[in-house]
């Protein structure tokens, strides 16, 4: 082999193993990182090979235009409310049981998620459940992990059902010869066992693994460890509160948010209101407590030792002010702002008073602290914002009690649906029936419904623009280059020999199932987008050289880049539901380690059964 291919190869491979390592510390976002490969790969190209134009070529790639289509004409039927409408009548069907409850959202989440983007799935489908679980009298918890595998084993019954079976098509459509890509349904076949055997799991064994983290009827004050940071306070009558408006107070001391007044009986949300606060008023004020005793000895105010504040202070009494969990999705234009910077607070009448992430609880110095995705907040709101952070998309209200005082028990108003419902899903029935029959090539197609669901109303282009996850996008466009640079100096071939070794104790079915089992590995630790990129064109090669079917070893990596499990962070639903389900990072791998392993057996016989190897 030419010293400068040997150098290319060692080039690379270093190369991959930064930005592997940055995928899973994330000291920068893995979009940046992605960005900061097409940089590299240019600066490098005497070693890479990649110039200019194939660096940028992510950009122009049909899978990252065809994903970007499909976010579009997922949120244009996501405003519709069918979604939603279908999340609030699981509830008549449950009737309160808990098993199900738990068929109710399994069976439910996986065959929407084959169509619709599963992401906005489960952010609608998170409050509901949790409704569910608490009129089934069960922990959210037994619910929120199966809501979100039913919704990744979702995404193998059709092309569109992920990212990665559209990069995966537009990867047959470069590296095998003779193929045009992959159908819309080639491949429903194995996905419906897949999903049937993943169900099947989640219903029994699933069902027993998974823990019961959230109490239920959990109290959120304790749940966030919030008895030391919540103080009920009165009004003295020297105090300088007399005479001033709620906002004037609570703008005078930053480091204490008033949250309620209380008076006769009544309560009224603060610190936006402007009414006047009077001798005897209950205060409820949120803050540390050496901050707290600051804050009573300055405004001359008293403390009830013995009213202790509960989500029943904020909802026993009627005012406009609620408790409300919040997840910050990928999505969120909070993402990487600090919870002062987001304007929650002046814009939106909306205190933070703690944030969870992992198992981590923040309580202090909340202004300061960044936000990330997954990112639970226990937020004092209003249900004005609800609905608003709802719309938007900004927040998803991971609590169905927020939702119960929107609306009464009318489905009609629960979960209104559009007039545009039946031209929406007809926009996506009509792409789907494009592609399948072969008329236009996917990306065309997809477009295609875009430009349809804006010119009839049901999307605007401001929804269009806002729907895409741009970070999603910049991480494809900035790793496809990297495959690009991994097939062109050998290194998928270097890789593949070592698949290729172990055809000597090993069926070519077993190096198969190997390539799947390490595939879904890399999935679970950095992203499945950048598992399916690194080793497709590893798969790819390795069946070449041993004469095996290259399609059916492409389908292995683009299955196993679709249900990684095992981590929080390996698929964005999981760390959707990673804080309101209150789970251990262990959780996953308990419950998630044996499905994915099931799956690798399941999937690896299929596709040698229909395919052949």
């Amino acid at each position: 082999m030419p010293i400068i291919e040997v150098s290319g190869v060692a080039v690379v491979f270093l190369l991959i193993l930064a930005v592997l390592v940055a995928f899973v510390t994330e000291v920068v976002p893995n979009d940046v990182t992605a960005i900061g490969v097409v940089a590299a790969l240019v600066v490098l190209e005497p070693w890479t090979g990649v110039g200019a134009r194939d660096a940028i070529s992510g950009f122009a790639n049909p899978a990252t235009v065809t994903i970007i289509a499909m976010y579009m004409l997922s949120a244009g039927v996501q405003n519709t409310g069918v979604v939603e409408r279908l999340g609030v009548s699981l509830a008549e069907f449950t009737a309160g049981r808990e098993y199900r409850a738990l068929v109710a959202t399994v069976c439910t989440t996986g065959p929407i998620a084959g169509f619709v983007n599963n992401t906005p799935v489960v952010a609608v489908f998170i409050p509901m459940v949790t409704g569910l679980a608490e009129s089934s009298k069960l922990s959210p918890s037994k619910l929120l992990l199966p809501l979100s595998y039913a919704a990744i084993l979702g995404g193998t019954l059709t092309l569109i059902g992920t990212s990665t079976n559209i990069l995966a098509s537009d990867f047959a459509r470069l590296l095998i010869d003779g193929r045009d890509g992959i159908g819309m349904f080639e491949f429903t076949g194995l996905g419906a066992v897949l999903l049937a055997v993943g169900i099947a799991y989640l219903l029994t064994v699933g069902w027993r693994l998974t823990p019961a983290r959230v109490p239920v009827d959990s109290d959120p004050v304790s749940e966030f460890d919030l008895d030391d940071y919540l103080t009920h306070l009165y009004v003295r009558p020297g105090s300088a509160a007399v005479g001033l408006s709620v906002e004037a107070f609570d703008d005078a001391y930053p480091e204490v948010r008033i949250l309620q007044i209380r008076r006769d009986g009544e309560a009224y949300a603060g610190p936006h209101s402007d009414r006047v606060i009077e001798a005897g008023d209950g205060v409820v004020v949120h803050g540390p407590l050496q901050a707290v005793a600051r804050f009573r000895e300055e405004a001359k105010l008293g403390k009830r030792p013995r009213e202790t504040v509960t989500e029943d202070t904020f909802e026993s009494a009627a005012t406009d002010g609620m408790l409300a969990k919040a997840v910050v999705s990928e999505q969120s234009p909070f993402v990487g702002e600090t919870v002062g910077e987001t304007g929650l607070h002046d814009y939106h009448e909306t205190s933070v008073l703690a944030v969870r992430r992992g198992g981590e609880l923040f309580r202090t110095d909340l202004a300061d602290r960044t936000l990330e995705v997954g990112d639970l907040l226990l937020v004092r709101t209003t249900p004005a914002s609800v609905r608003y952070f709802t719309d938007t998309g900004d927040l998803v209200v991971a609590d169905e009690r927020a939702f119960d005082r929107l609306a009464d028990a009318d489905i009609d108003e629960v979960a209104p649906l559009s007039p545009k419902t039946p031209i929406a899903v007809g926009v996506l029935v009509g792409v789907v029936a494009l592609a399948a029959l072969d008329m236009l090539p996917i990306v065309i197609a997809a477009l295609a419904g875009v430009v349809a669901m804006v010119v009839t109303g049901c999307l605007t282009t401001a929804d269009a623009y806002d729907a895409v996850s741009w970070n999603v996008i910049f991480l494809l466009a900035g790793v496809i280059p990297l495959g690009i640079a991994l097939e062109s100096t050998g290194g998928a071939a270097v890789v593949s020999e070592f698949l290729v070794a172990t055809d000597e104790f090993l069926p070519t079915v077993g190096v198969m199932f190997v390539l799947y089992a390490v595939s879904g590995l890399l999935a679970s630790v950095i992203t499945p987008v950048a598992t399916a990129v690194l080793m497709i064109p590893v798969g790819v090669s390795t069946a070449a050289r041993l004469g095996a079917n290259e399609f059916a070893f492409l389908l292995a990596v683009m299955f196993a880049s679709a249900t990684s499990f095992m981590t929080p962070v390996g698929y964005q639903t999981n760390l959707m539901v990673y804080g309101p389900g209150g789970y251990e990072f262990a959780d996953f791998l308990r419950v998630g380690g044996p499905l994915q392993l099931l799956l690798a057996v399941v999937a690896t016989a299929g596709i040698a059964v229909i395919w052949g190897v």
